[in-house]
């Protein structure tokens, strides 16, 4: 019997081809992979201020989000789709970001958390009125002396590429591992630096 109620995976990210392959736009990268692995084939329609694919894993529906609101304001994307669907944050819903305190091929799955700075997730967070809800994090490496805002907006180097790519391998079987057995099993098997 399918599931009623779906998860939802939200990959953040900045819309239009100048943010392509930018360090910001990671959870983009980690979702289109996911996509090309859940629902090959699938054409992403425009649903809650993003690009919508709706698919089944097993018995579980699953809907992957690309908000196209622009990293600061993910939140009216991801929140709209939460209510439409009435999915309680703290069981259906994961979301992947970016994070400058990781190295480059490191994951850190949690249930819960703050935002860290990071302004996507704190409009997830003010959108739905908490902080109880998944999140895969995705290292980009410190900015150094590197202005914040410059460093997320710029592409990564070729020595970061390479340790980058297996990550995303890793964070797309994270995230399946998410949407079949949950939050704690994906951070048994997933919470590590993935070598290249």
């Amino acid at each position: 019997m399918t599931t009623t109620t779906p998860k939802l995976i939200a990959g953040l990210g900045n819309p239009g081809p100048e943010h392509d392959r930018t360090r910001h736009n990671v959870g983009f990268e980690v979702l289109d992979r996911l996509a090309r692995r859940l629902a090959p084939g699938s054409v992403a329609r425009s649903r809650f201020h993003g690009a919508l694919i709706e698919t089944r894993v097993g018995d579980q529906r699953l809907l992957l989000l690309r908000p196209t609101t622009y990293m600061n304001r993910s939140g009216q994307s991801v929140g709209e789709a939460i209510r439409y669907h009435r999915i309680d944050p703290s069981e259906g819903l994961l979301v992947i970001v970016d994070d400058m305190a990781l190295s480059c091929g490191t994951l850190r799955l949690r249930p819960d958390g703050s935002d860290g700075g990071h302004h996507g997730l704190a409009d997830i967070a003010r959108h739905l009125d908490q902080e109880s809800w998944s999140r895969l994090r995705v290292g980009i490496d410190e900015p150094g002396e590197v202005p914040g805002r410059s460093w997320v907006l710029g592409r990564f180097s070729e020595e970061q590429r390479q340790r980058l790519d297996p990550a995303l391998v890793e964070a797309v079987l994270a995230a399946e591992c998410w949407v079949h057995h949950g939050i704690e099993t994906a951070m048994n098997r997933h919470n590590r630096t993935v070598a290249s």
